[in-house]
């Protein structure tokens, strides 16, 4: 969808933050081209926390709107927390969770508190072969079903933006002692696990969010190259060009 070549997005991003990347989904290089895999942008703070995650390629006009929303709810949870590290980072998970009831008319209590750190020396915590422990699996707060606020019309909206929305997906939510069918898509998902979990380093983010939100195993060999030296043949000679 080429958003990061959009100038207008390219320029803002640019602005407000330092961008870089790292491979750890898989996928494989067939021919020079890349098959299977996914994308996810993650907006943190200097010290890796994220505060934000665009979940799978999107347009432009959706990645710069993502950015702002970033941006624009950063400068605001700074002013109200005056400098609170817990005020700032209860601040941020409810703004998630207000955009989540703003995107999609679902609404979740946005988690104030986390679990103590799982202590990485304990036998029982799992390792790759490198030593690394692999990134949790994050719970997201419970929907407690569309805002019953929102009148039809406005939601029937939002139904069918979310449908048309890349990675559409079905949840059952009990509404008025009722069970009704809703539509969400990766940001509303993304909007539903910040609400309980932004600020959270990334290492125990990314996860969550290419396992749970994007459906991609995250591997710690990311890149599976389908014959890398193509002018030489499976018996080791060299191929005529």
């Amino acid at each position: 969808m080429g958003a990061l070549t959009d100038k207008k997005v390219g320029g803002y991003i640019n602005e407000h933050f330092v961008s870089s990347f790292q491979k750890v989904g898989t996928f494989q290089i067939v021919n020079g081209q890349k098959q299977g895999g996914n994308v996810a942008a993650y907006f943190c703070a200097p010290d890796g926390r994220v505060l934000h995650v665009v979940a799978g390629p999107v347009d432009a006009i959706t990645m710069l709107k993502e950015a702002e929303w970033v941006v624009n709810t950063l400068q605001a949870v700074v002013k109200e927390s005056k400098g609170d590290a817990a005020k700032f980072k209860v601040a941020f998970r409810k703004a998630h969770a207000e955009k989540l009831k703003a995107d999609t008319g679902l609404a979740v209590e946005a988690v104030t508190w986390d679990a103590p750190d799982v202590d990485e020396k304990d036998a029982l915590t799992y390792k790759d072969p490198t030593g690394r422990s692999l990134a949790p699996k994050l719970p997201p707060p419970p929907i407690h079903g569309p805002d019953v606020t929102l009148d039809e019309k406005k939601f029937d909206v939002l139904q069918k933006a979310a449908n048309a929305a890349p990675g559409a997906r079905h949840l059952e939510c009990g509404v008025g002692g009722g069970q009704r069918r809703v539509v969400v898509n990766n940001q509303a998902v993304v909007s539903q696990i910040m609400a309980a979990h932004s600020l959270a380093k990334i290492e125990a983010v990314y996860g969550t969010i290419f396992e749970n939100v994007l459906g991609e195993k995250v591997s710690t060999k990311p890149i599976d190259v389908v014959n890398p030296f193509p002018w030489v043949s499976r018996d080791g000679k060299k191929l005529n060009k």
